[in-house]
């Protein structure tokens, strides 16, 4: 199905407010539906799950240091509309096909409110999972100015409940951000982007089966999904409409696959001034930018000298990254179409700052312990290949059990051919740096022979980070403080198929 580009407006996500003052903690109550929402001019009402029952969800906003707490609800049906594969580890019969439960991703939560993907929960809790289960969440919130978002979690079924629209931003503002004078209000545009396909009633198209069908096993989960057309903010290639003026844009990959390589077709420069975890040290002058799956970019753009021109936000991440096919320059290449023709309704007095804030730079002698993590491939009980942790799955022992207070260096070594996302719930970190090794000794003989010398991060990745890109061939290192909590977490592969699909594993922090 062909769907004229650029037809429908930028939808503005609304922002939460809380439903009461609870002893001095904002409270918000949040349902999820299944609603139908137009996606696009052309398409018919599109059957979604949205939080509150928009695509994507309402915007939370909260301050830093501030607790806050969410009481989530599935309000959905019985039947999932998208096809599960009950022979995934956690979709397996008897568990109910339809079970949600949310993560805050990139926060910093006691374990009982990270979203644990075996604590689910389905419609007015009528079942629930074998992890201890909690209807109010709290988020304290300990961590400086950034954009966070919040999505499902649930074991098997991630890659489905995310697809089918459950995903919204989490914003945490502080004193330092305000003080900065960056674009706000109208000025400041989050962008959560993702790609989808569909059928032509309208309806969303997920896969049922691989490209080489498995005997026995329909539907059966795919190792990656890469839809036909982008979305940005629930809507298909839209347009925004702005003033010859700076703005300020939080950018989100939230696809489950796809990851993008985002410049302006004006040639201009982004001003990176933020990552995962908020703010860099100084802004980052770029015309490219990587984001995988789940990782995020603070950016501004200046259209002060672009009156009566039309730029295009572009993709150029080939799919699967990195060694996949490129784009199509006329599709998926293409993300939003930016329109600098409204009136400038006054003076533009933001800026953009030399110096942002102080990022602390973690050296590896705190480390009381370097983990070495593989990245692999092997074939499930019907003869799939799955991507696995240090060769584990889901249900094996629990092998890190970092302890709270202490630092950690995890170097995760990647065997296979794809890069992976690599997410560790509750802490923030910082990319050490990447290194080239002998695969094929490696896989023969565990031993670690480099092939190159270090390479540090670039610049725009050298603040915190939850989500860091595991490159083929590659050894990429991050560290971190354990902490702020004790408790039960996970670490995985954001590629939704691959999470879904085994390469997930839990941790332990201990005290």
């Amino acid at each position: 199905m062909e769907l004229t580009k650029f037809v429908d407006e930028l939808p503005t996500i609304p922002t939460l407010k809380p439903n009461a003052i609870l002893n001095g903690v904002p409270y918000y109550e949040v349902t999820m539906l299944q609603c139908h929402q137009q996606l696009h001019r052309d398409l018919p009402p599109t059957t979604i799950w949205g939080y509150n029952g928009m695509y994507p969800g309402p915007t939370i906003e909260a301050f830093s240091h501030q607790l806050i707490r969410v009481c989530w609800k599935n309000q959905l049906p019985t039947k999932h509309f998208l096809p599960v594969d009950k022979t995934v580890h956690g979709a397996e019969p008897p568990n109910p096909e339809v079970r949600t439960v949310v993560h805050l991703h990139g926060g910093a939560t006691p374990d009982y409110s990270d979203g644990y993907p075996e604590a689910w929960f389905t419609n007015d809790f009528q079942q629930v999972g074998p992890y201890f289960v909690t209807k109010t969440y709290d988020y304290p919130n300990l961590q400086p100015s950034t954009a966070l978002w919040y999505h499902d979690h649930a074991v098997g079924i991630t890659r489905l409940n995310i697809y089918a629209g459950l995903s919204g931003f989490y914003l945490i503002r502080d004193t330092q951000e305000q003080m900065l004078n960056l674009p706000r209000g109208n000025y400041e545009v989050p962008l959560l982007v993702q790609d989808r396909s569909f059928n032509e009633d309208g309806s969303l198209y997920y896969p049922c089966e691989p490209e080489e069908p498995v005997e026995g096993v329909c539907p059966s989960v795919v190792p990656e999904f890469f839809g036909d057309t982008i979305l940005v903010n629930g809507k298909v290639w839209p347009y925004l409409d702005v003033e010859p003026r700076r703005y300020r844009f939080r950018l989100l990959n939230a696809s489950n696959s796809r990851f993008y390589n985002f410049s302006l077709s004006s040639n201009q420069f982004f001003y990176q001034i933020g990552s995962d975890q908020g703010l860099l040290e100084q802004p980052v002058m770029t015309k490219e930018i990587l984001l995988g799956p789940a990782e995020r970019a603070d950016i501004i753009v200046d259209f002060s000298t672009q009156f009566g021109n039309t730029i295009t936000l572009q993709n150029s991440a080939p799919s699967p990254f990195p060694g996949g096919d490129p784009p199509n320059p006329e599709t998926t290449g293409l993300i939003l179409q930016i329109r600098v023709i409204r009136p400038l309704c006054s003076l533009d007095q933001s800026t953009i700052p030399y110096y942002l804030t102080y990022m602390p730079t973690l050296s590896e002698n705190l480390a009381s312990k370097n983990r070495l993590l593989s990245l692999d491939m092997a074939k499930d009980a019907y003869g799939r290949e799955i991507h696995l942790l240090d060769n584990k799955r889901w249900a094996d022992p629990i092998t890190e059990c970092p302890k709270l207070g202490t630092y950690e260096v995890w170097s995760f070594i990647n065997t296979t051919e794809d890069a992976h996302p690599i997410h560790i719930h509750l802490v923030r970190f910082q990319v050490l740096d990447r290194q080239p090794y002998n695969v094929d000794v490696y896989q023969q003989t565990d031993e670690i022979v480099t092939t190159g010398s270090k390479i540090p991060p670039p610049l725009n990745e050298r603040g915190w980070k939850d989500t860091v890109i595991a490159n083929p061939g590659e050894i990429t290192r991050v560290i971190f403080a354990v902490g702020p909590f004790s408790g039960l977490y996970v670490w995985h592969c954001h590629i939704l198929e691959h999470e879904d699909h085994e390469m997930m594993l839990p941790y332990i922090v201990i005290k």
